[in-house]
């Protein structure tokens, strides 16, 4: 191997060693820099995540594949979430598939900016960050992604509020012990 080729993969290695210190962006504010690169990180985790779910539906349902081992609401999501895919060739099913992974990826986005964001606000207000503001971040933004599904009920946000608080709270807390 070359030392300009040993340079190039030394460099790409670096660049991905430093890539969580530096940040994607700059826009002038603390706050507003973590919000966008939580947003861009989780949107593009979401939009991944749903067409690999999308994938393996129809790869399972075009073998004919046994699909009683799926649970539920997997199978609810493939039903409901992008009912123009049918597992064929067209225009359509394309846009489909564009539609209903961009509406996945914005509500994991907005999810983890706006958690970011009141996680970073609540630390700057409190001059602490604890599990109070965990509790607090996790409780709104559950609330608030319960709001963007389809069919919400008072329930099911306070629900999604009370789950929301309680993963944040579990994730502080065990953050200094593992």
């Amino acid at each position: 191997m070359s030392s300009s080729s040993n340079l190039e993969t030394r460099s790409i290695i670096d660049e991905l060693r430093n890539f969580d210190k530096s940040g994607l962006f700059d826009l002038g504010h603390p706050l507003l820099n973590r919000i966008a690169e939580s947003f861009v990180k989780a949107a593009g985790i979401g939009a991944v995540q749903a067409v690999a779910r999308e994938a393996y539906l129809t790869a399972v349902e075009g073998a004919g594949a046994d699909t009683s081992g799926i649970p539920p609401e997997i199978s609810a999501a493939k039903r409901h979430r992008f009912p123009d895919l049918r597992g064929e060739t067209n225009a359509k099913t394309v846009e489909a598939l564009v539609k209903g992974t961009g509406k996945e990826s914005l509500q994991w986005g907005l999810a983890a900016g706006m958690y970011s964001g009141l996680t970073y606000g609540l630390k700057e207000a409190r001059g602490v960050h604890d599990w109070k503001n965990s509790a607090l971040a996790g409780a709104v933004t559950g609330a608030a992604l319960a709001l963007t599904s389809d069919g919400h009920s008072h329930e099911q946000i306070v629900q999604c509020a009370i789950t929301g608080a309680a993963i944040s709270t579990a994730a502080n807390l065990l953050t200094g012990i593992f």
